[in-house]
């Protein structure tokens, strides 16, 4: 569609005189004071959920990497990290990606690399 032939006017702006703010600061000072805000919520501290809580048993392959001792999915995550890094099995152009040794290719179903994404799917079928 195209435009109507009208063009825009702009009015004239108006000078404030002194008369009509002397009113304006009178009526201003008429209004009440505003209320103070209301104190903010403390935040409260985030509760873990319980199923990530709940001791694991992990499989034989997965015990040689985090030990056979029944823990919470938190611990075989922290213990598979730290065994990756005591080793230097993360991969060193993309550090997104694993590189299994012996004991992680039991675990990663046998194949040489896998991302991180991947691995705690691939750990979880170790645990029951």
């Amino acid at each position: 569609m195209a435009a109507k032939g009208k063009t825009a006017t702009k009015k004239p702006v108006k000078k404030a005189t002194a008369a009509k703010t002397a009113a304006k600061g009178k009526a201003a000072a008429k209004k009440p004071a505003k209320k103070a805000a209301p104190a903010k919520k403390v935040a409260k501290k985030r509760t873990p959920n319980p199923a990530f809580m709940k001791a694991m048993q992990p499989s034989e392959a997965l015990a040689k990497v985090v030990g056979s001792k029944a823990i919470p999915r938190t611990e075989v995550t922290k213990k598979l990290w730290a065994y990756i890094k005591k080793n230097k099995l993360q991969d060193a152009t993309n550090r997104r990606n694993i590189n299994a040794d012996a004991n992680l290719a039991a675990v990663f179903g046998g194949k040489k690399q896998v991302s991180m994404f991947e691995m705690t799917k691939l750990v979880n079928k170790h645990l029951s």
